[in-house]
């Protein structure tokens, strides 16, 4: 199992960023959450299978239509106690 941390910047909050990541994280079956940040960034912490967070990753590089991501950060973290994946 592989868990990350992502940061995502660009215009990505107030364009269902969060449940839309939620619901790609779990059509890939991975558990987390995705989470706003006071100076407009998202943040994700996915884990799961490790060719499921890449593939996250590589959705999260575009996200949904109305979003446009300038840059995502990765880093590799600690698994979490966590029950299926919420946008909070």
């Amino acid at each position: 199992m592989a868990a990350a941390r992502f940061i995502v910047s660009g215009r990505v909050q107030g364009v269902f960023f969060r449940a839309s990541a939620r619901t790609e994280a779990l059509r890939l079956n991975l558990s987390g959450y995705a989470n706003n940040l006071p100076d407009g960034r998202v943040e994700v912490f996915a884990q799961g299978a490790i060719h499921a967070v890449d593939r996250l990753e590589q959705w999260l590089e575009h996200g949904p239509p109305l979003a446009q991501v300038t840059l995502v950060e990765r880093e590799t973290v600690a698994e979490e106690d966590c029950d299926g994946f919420v946008a909070r």
